[in-house]
């Protein structure tokens, strides 16, 4: 299959090297020529344009089989939001609107969830998030799916979960410099799914997801605040971080909210086996990565 993956990054440099190991012909799309060495050496042709900007797309090939967008806006507030997931995904759904793609994989966020109260959430739970930003995401993917009814676009949708590997992983890191902490009861739910099987999992809905559908892209184990820092704390030989108390409108700002992540549609339909099926597996590797480096974090 002729590839284009758009935002090669940290999940989407690795996503295409693991492609063109598959034997796939791929594009890596960024806004500049910074990583242009890495994409060559990873066997990924680098295209240059930016999707807030349709001008830029024009002059590119479009005789792609399989798009993936897994492009991010860096931070930023709701309009960098607006401008990369809204505008951006509008901009490339009409650039590729009389093409012969067979598969648009958009990575959006299991931010859209808003629960607060430690429940399961599916793909059919509501999505009436608080935070500014995660509005942005439930817009985006209004669209696409509407582009799904109206215009037989074959968009899959990815609501992803916090993403940890080699190098990332924010409560992991704030243990490591000695500044997390234990929010109130420390009972508040974490989501998180490994890079390698995000990976995986963007392949697997390449392969057989249905256009149209909606997939939670978190691991198996969605684990409590408290329970991931006791582990943490356990396996480092370290003490664990202080607690504090919570602060409810500080997380409603912030879009922090309190759920468990179903992937059960993701395991059942795309027939998806994880690598690292909870954060134990997916830690134990980092942390053994650290030590093979010498960086050892115990």
């Amino acid at each position: 299959m002729r590839v284009l993956i758009v935002g090669c990054g940290y999940v989407g440099l690795p996503l295409g090297a693991e492609l063109v190991r598959r034997g796939h012909e791929i594009s890596g799309l960024r806004r500049s020529a910074l990583a242009e060495a890495e994409l060559k050496a990873a066997g990924i042709t680098p295209l240059h344009a930016d999707i807030t900007r349709p001008e830029t797309l024009a002059r590119l090939p479009r005789d792609f089989d399989w798009v993936v967008n897994c492009s991010a806006s860096g931070g930023g507030g709701a309009d960098d939001y607006r401008k990369v997931y809204l505008d951006g995904n509008r901009n490339l759904r009409a650039w590729l609107a009389d093409s012969a793609v067979k598969k648009f994989v958009y990575t959006s966020s299991t931010s859209v969830y808003a629960q607060n109260d430690g429940s399961i959430v599916t793909e059919t739970s509501p999505v009436a998030p608080e935070a500014d930003t995660s509005r942005v995401l439930v817009e985006t993917e209004k669209l696409l799916l509407e582009a799904v009814a109206e215009r037989k676009f074959p968009a899959v949708i990815l609501r992803v979960a916090g993403i940890y590997g080699p190098g990332r992983g924010y409560a992991f890191k704030q243990f490591l410099r000695g500044d997390a902490r234990i929010e109130g009861d420390g009972l508040r739910v974490l989501n998180m799914v490994h890079r390698d099987d995000l990976i995986g999992i963007v392949i697997a809905a390449l392969e057989r997801g249905e256009p149209g559908q909606i997939y939670n892209a978190a691991d198996n184990e969605p684990v409590s605040q408290r329970k991931f820092y006791d582990w943490l704390a356990a396996e480092l030989k370290q003490p664990l971080p202080p607690q504090v108390a919570s602060d409810a409108e500080v997380w409603r700002k912030r879009g922090v909210t309190d759920k468990r992540v179903s992937n059960a549609k993701l395991r059942a339909e795309l027939k998806y086996e994880f690598q690292f099926p909870d954060f134990r597996a997916g830690y134990a590797a980092e942390i053994a990565r650290l030590a093979t480096e010498g960086s050892s974090p115990g």
